[in-house]
This record gives structure tokens, C-alpha cells and sequence, in this order.
């Protein structure tokens, strides 16, 4: 059995309670330059809220030109309800962060109940239901990435702008 820490795994590894899954997110998000894509079906008030994750998730939205930050939100509506510090950082940086709501049921079948956070040096993190904290991470795994990459791509584009979560500028 291997001795590594768990902040030198590179390659898939499983991630099974809350506090390996908040080291993952924490981690994939240090490691991510320019470019994230997040899946969520719903947005828990214990992810992306840390000030830890808001500041990486501030420091890509700001790295440059190409900086961008997709995510796909299932209940959006709750999310603003409750007051999540990330729909108050992505009203603050619209131009990099960018949220999305899936398209109404009836289109595309099944409602997805996966969370995945990919960065853009082949890391992710993936649970296949997001309601049970058991799946799999990897800082560095293209393979594994690949396929998770492109079913975001699919949902990113039948999806709709969450236009609830625009700031009104007044």
C-alpha cells in the first residue's frame, strides 16, 4: 500500500467523504491556469465557498483574455436564494464566469445527477451522483478526462444562460 500523500497523487484516485472531495476541489483548483468547466446539480453551500476556493476560482476568472469559467447548475433559482458566495463572485466577474442551466427535461431525457469539475491541465473530479460522496479525482489524466470533457461540451451547448442569476445593474 502506498504511503504517497494525498496532495502528491497525480494519477485517478478515489475521493469517498466530504473532506478528500473539498482537498480535490481545492487542489484542482490550484493547478487550473485559465480554464474550468463544473457540472452541479445543485450548488451545496459547503462547495466553492471556502475562501480558499473563491480565491482560486477569483485568480483564474482573472488570469487573462482566455480565462473562463463554465458551469452548468441544475437549480440555479436555489443557489440565488440561498446566497451562495460563488453566484455573488460570478455577478462580479460576468465576462469569465459563466452559468448555465440545462435544458428543460423533456429535451434531454434524464435529469444528470453527476458533479464533475474539470480544470485545463487534465485534472478532474467526478462523482457519478453527487448526492453520495464516493468517486473518483485525478490532478493529471487526460485518458480519464477526455470523456468527461466532452459530455460538458454536450450539456454547455443545449443549455440555457441562467439569466436569474444576472446581476440587474441598476
Amino acid at each position: 500500500m502506498s504511503t504517497t500523500p494525498d496532495t502528491e497523487k497525480k494519477g485517478p484516485h478515489a475521493v469517498r467523504d466530504r473532506d478528500e472531495l473539498a482537498a480535490a476541489r481545492l487542489q484542482l483548483l490550484a493547478a487550473a491556469r485559465y480554464k474550468l468547466a463544473i457540472h452541479l446539480p445543485s450548488l451545496p453551500a459547503d462547495a466553492f465557498g471556502s475562501s480558499a476556493e473563491l480565491a482560486e476560482l477569483r485568480r483564474i476568472a482573472t488570469s487573462g483574455r482566455n480565462a473562463e469559467i463554465r458551469i452548468v447548475l441544475g437549480n440555479a433559482d436555489a443557489a440565488l436564494r440561498s446566497g451562495h458566495r460563488l453566484i455573488d463572485l460570478a455577478q462580479r466577474l460576468p465576462s469569465a464566469i459563466q452559468i448555465r442551466t440545462p435544458a428543460s427535461e423533456d429535451d434531454s431525457g434524464p435529469v444528470n445527477t453527476a458533479f464533475w469539475l474539470l480544470n485545463d491541465t487534465y485534472g478532474y473530479l467526478f462523482l457519478p451522483d453527487a448526492s453520495r460522496l464516493e468517486g473518483r479525482a485525478a490532478l493529471e489524466d487526460g485518458p480519464g478526462q477526455a470523456p468527461l470533457l466532452l459530455d460538458f461540451e454536450q450539456i454547455w451547448e443545449r443549455s440555457e444562460p441562467a439569466s436569474q442569476l444576472q446581476p440587474l445593474g441598476l
